[in-house]
């Protein structure tokens, strides 16, 4: 049973920092590429960043530079290291496994001014 638990969200002033966390289970993490998405209220779903089995990484333009993505895979754990946020990053952020479009339940980020 593949399962992806995040958790980490909160309220943050701006400037402020989160760390989110993926706990995965019924799959070898190692095996796969991994992702964060997040949506906000009335917008659509947006690609937040992503890391490859081999832990390079690539990053949405808005968050370049501010997010790091990484993985534990000992831990069956993925992160999103998330620095000076802004009122734009306030949303629900969400883990998915590239292979097989499997979902987290997300966790709400709310940055506020």
């Amino acid at each position: 049973q593949v399962q992806l638990v995040e958790s980490g969200g909160g309220l943050v002033q701006t400037g402020g920092s989160l760390r989110l966390s993926c706990a995965t289970s019924g799959f070898t993490l190692q095996r796969y590429n991994m992702r964060w998405f997040r949506q906000a209220p009335g917008k659509e779903r947006e690609f937040v960043a992503f890391i490859t089995i081999r832990g390079d990484t690539d990053y949405a333009d808005s968050v370049k530079g501010r997010f790091t993505i990484s993985r534990d895979n000992e831990k069956n754990t993925l992160y999103l290291q998330m620095n000076n946020l802004e009122p734009g990053d306030s949303a629900i952020y969400y883990c998915n496994r590239q292979t097989g479009a499997y979902w987290g339940q997300g966790t709400q980020v709310i940055v506020s001014s």
